[in-house]
């Protein structure tokens, strides 16, 4: 036997959890609205690379659909299990955008089925087009109702406290809080821009294993297209989310930025180290910049950790988190940028391997980007579950079976990995876009073949 502590279990337990989850549910809200762009163009082009590409990301969207539902599952069963103090006093709050994100799920999965099995159906190809708008918004309102609670738990409102219980609860209030913007739109954003780097990289992967065809080429010039605006829809929030933080949680900026005191005209720390007294060495110092990150003003005054109690300070680890996430976000931003550049100079060659590999190096960064900045969001909140009522350690549980909790869900989480991984080389292995384009779009295969050869 041994001993362990309850609370820690319980946050590692969440932790992971949400970091697989956050694979799937980004994948989830991110696809369809690429799925449905790449149908829309290929009927207006009359191109049937880009139907093909919207039916092919499909079948392998419902993959990652079918083991997201399973860990979502999976992060409401945890909340009553192991926050039960928290479930207790705040449950009745967040009880209406976790039924909405549940409902918002449904509305995703049925138009998902119709629109799987209704390729060809129509003689207006427009009308099963339309068949996607619903899985798009289902998916958008799932993400925005989940990160309403979360926004709510970093800025709870639209409740009054007495006995220690929560009452005169409006439900609307408390979604709406001052959180919900940002973040919504923070979440939002970067999961359509990872999912069009994800596609991106396994389009530029093709082309530099197999020397893609004119499919792959569309697809990664569509792919990349997108990225770009993301990328810079991304900054826009990233932007906005730091303003926020400067006005209504100061000490995770302050904890994330090394900003120790409370000063005008703050440098911006990128990197760097600390040693025993807390002292920055070996970082990048931006000038001013904190100042205008947090305020628009680069002679603003920035709140310092200084101003915060020891005991609420986030962990100063967490700036590394930030850094990443900005740095990765940085680096999508600009690689999907010098390949449009490369695609408009006719003398210059968009599918250069360095540039391609580049690119393919795009999706996987840009998951660890959505890790990065979770880890940075979460952890940033600490010592509070709901900031300023309850901290995380008064919200765990004391059950002795959360050990056993952790070693069952690390072991279904191994299983929905590799299941996820198995089905999806089984749907697409052996089974090139080549040979499905000739055999559902015989003319449209001819015609890549003979403008190849030519």
């Amino acid at each position: 036997m041994f001993e362990f502590d309850t609370v820690t279990m319980s946050r590692a337990l969440t932790a992971m959890t949400l970091i697989f989850h956050a694979i799937f549910a980004t994948i989830g809200v991110g696809v369809p609205v690429l799925v449905s762009t790449a149908e829309l163009i290929g009927i207006k082009k009359k191109d049937s690379h880009y139907t093909l590409l919207a039916r092919r990301w499909t079948r392998g969207y419902t993959i990652t659909v079918a083991v997201g539902v399973v860990t979502g599952t999976a992060i409401g069963l945890q909340l009553s299990l192991i926050w039960p103090s928290f479930m207790r006093i705040a449950g009745n709050v967040i009880a209406l955008p976790l039924f909405m994100e549940t409902f918002a799920f449904f509305f995703e999965a049925i138009f998902l089925g119709i629109y799987l099995y209704t390729w060809d159906r129509f003689k207006k190809p427009i009308y099963h087009w339309l068949l996607s708008i619903p899985v798009v918004i289902g998916g958008t309102m799932s993400a925005f109702f989940i990160t309403t609670v979360n926004s709510f738990m970093n800025t709870p409102q639209g409740f009054d406290l007495e006995g220690g219980r929560f009452t005169s609860v409006d439900p609307l209030k408390a979604m709406f809080n001052p959180a919900t913007p940002t973040k919504v739109f923070h979440v939002i954003s970067s999961s359509y821009l990872t999912a069009a780097a994800i596609l991106a990289g396994i389009a530029a992967f093709i082309i530099l294993m197999k020397k893609g065809t004119s499919y792959h080429k569309k697809a990664l010039k569509l792919t990349v297209s997108m990225m770009f605006l993301f990328a810079i829809l991304t900054a826009v929030a990233g932007d906005m989310s730091a303003k926020f933080l400067a006005e209504h949680q100061p000490e995770k900026l302050a904890a994330g930025e090394w900003h120790f005191e409370t000063e005008e005209a703050a440098d911006l720390v990128v990197f760097g180290t600390l040693n025993e007294n807390n002292q920055v060495e070996n970082a990048i110092r931006i000038p001013n910049a904190l100042s205008f990150l947090a305020h628009g003003d680069f002679n603003a005054e920035v709140e310092g950790l200084d101003e915060t109690p020891v005991d609420e300070q986030p962990p100063l680890w967490i700036h590394y988190m930030f850094d990443l996430m900005v740095s990765i976000g940085f680096y999508l931003l600009g690689i999907s940028f010098l390949f449009l550049l490369f695609w408009k100079v006719k003398k210059w060659n968009p599918f250069h391997p360095i540039l391609l590999w580049a690119i393919a190096l795009a999706g996987p960064l840009s998951m660890l980007a959505v890790e990065f900045g979770w880890v940075f969001a979460e952890v940033g909140r600490q010592p509070w579950i709901l900031r300023g009522f309850m901290t995380v350690a008064e919200g765990a549980t004391t059950s002795p079976y959360v050990f056993g909790m952790f070693v069952l869900f690390a072991a279904l989480y191994v299983v929905l990995a590799i299941g996820c991984i198995i089905a999806l080389r089984k749907i697409f292995k052996n089974k090139p876009a080549e040979l499905e384009l000739e055999h559902r779009y015989p003319h449209t295969a001819a015609a890549t073949k003979e403008d190849e050869r030519t």
